[in-house]
């Protein structure tokens, strides 16, 4: 609602006014005309036509570099705003949808994976909940009384089964391999006939294609679920990962979000690895109060990149009003 409501707003703040931070990161997941059952009921992914034309929208507005530009320039003053294209979950579509759109029209981008899935090994429990919602739907939603008793439901609505297969978190991820079981539904069989995430020698292809491959955490965990031992277990994992491959290792994408993340992390994350130059998480156009943690626009919410980030400026706007645009940390 508070979307639909600002962007009422954009002819008032148009899409060229001045920018009010000297960057911009996009964040983006997959690209695919195909349905993809394990991604539809979780991320709202765009097309290949949405997302030419998100390239040329901000292409217009912004300068596209590369990670090594980025990272020493990102707080200097441009003619044009820089901007960073960023991915994230090593999928599949990266390799075989993406890159050959940016390679025509010249345009980098950097991945964020997560090193437990490369070669297909293990599935993110959110896309096994999107394979349990499709079995679902394509059921009429009519689940079985070992269903509507494990997952406690009472009224068997449509709404009531998506929201309780969707609430079930990183720390309660075995419930979908018993849901799987109940559905007659194999997570083995699917990835079998399905490829769904990069292999290591696609992640080097990518690579030696000029494109850039970094850690996104080791199995993609929601950090406000784990204790800061975890949390900076997980990360180290993931950046070990890319220092033995030669891939990225001094940058590093929050799975999911940042949100309760504390100073005490990024201060040991950055304690540990010297060479470590940058964070990010996904609050928009956002001023962390860690300030090498940057914070980028997904931009899988319906919109294009001309309605996402007219609307993410707007915000910014409005809440600078409040004195409520830095990001606070405990």
């Amino acid at each position: 609602m508070l979307k639909q409501n600002l962007k009422k707003l954009n002819k008032f703040i148009p899409f060229q006014a001045k920018f009010p931070l000297p960057f911009v990161i996009p964040l983006y997941h997959c690209i695919s005309d195909e349905h993809l059952p394990h991604l539809k009921q979780v991320i709202n992914y765009k097309n290949t036509k949405e997302f030419e034309k998100d390239l040329d929208e901000m292409s217009k507005k912004f300068d596209f570099v590369e990670w090594d530009f980025f990272k020493e320039n990102y707080n200097k003053s441009h003619k044009k705003p820089i901007a960073m294209l960023t991915f994230d979950d090593g999928l599949i579509e990266f390799k075989d949808v993406v890159l050959p759109v940016l390679k025509r029209k010249g345009i980098y981008a950097i991945n964020f994976v997560n090193p437990a899935f490369v070669d297909n090994s293990e599935m993110m429990f959110r896309f096994k909940a999107s394979l349990i919602l499709e079995k679902f739907k394509n059921n009429n939603y009519k689940v079985s009384p070992s269903i509507q008793k494990f997952l406690n439901l009472t009224k068997n609505t449509r709404e009531e089964i998506t929201g309780k297969v969707q609430s079930i978190s990183y720390l309660e991820k075995e419930k979908l391999d018993i849901l799987s079981v109940y559905s007659e539904l194999n997570f083995k069989d699917y990835q079998s006939k399905n490829k769904i995430y990069m292999s290591l020698e696609d992640l080097q292809l990518v690579k030696n294609d000029g494109f850039g491959i970094a850690a996104h955490s080791w199995d993609h965990p929601y950090y406000f679920e784990l204790s800061l031992e975890q949390q900076l277990e997980n990360t180290q994992k993931s950046l070990d990962f890319m220092t033995e491959n030669n891939f990225v290792n001094d940058a590093f994408a929050f799975p999911f979000t940042d949100h309760k993340v504390s100073k005490y992390f990024f201060q040991k994350l950055f304690d540990h690895n010297e060479n470590l130059k940058l964070t990010f998480g996904i609050s928009g156009i956002k001023i962390d109060e860690f300030p090498k943690n940057l914070h980028r626009i997904p931009m899988e919410n319906g919109f294009s990149a001309k309605e996402e980030i007219s609307f993410e400026k707007n915000y910014y706007q409005i809440k600078n009003l409040l004195n409520k645009n830095i990001l606070q940390r405990s």
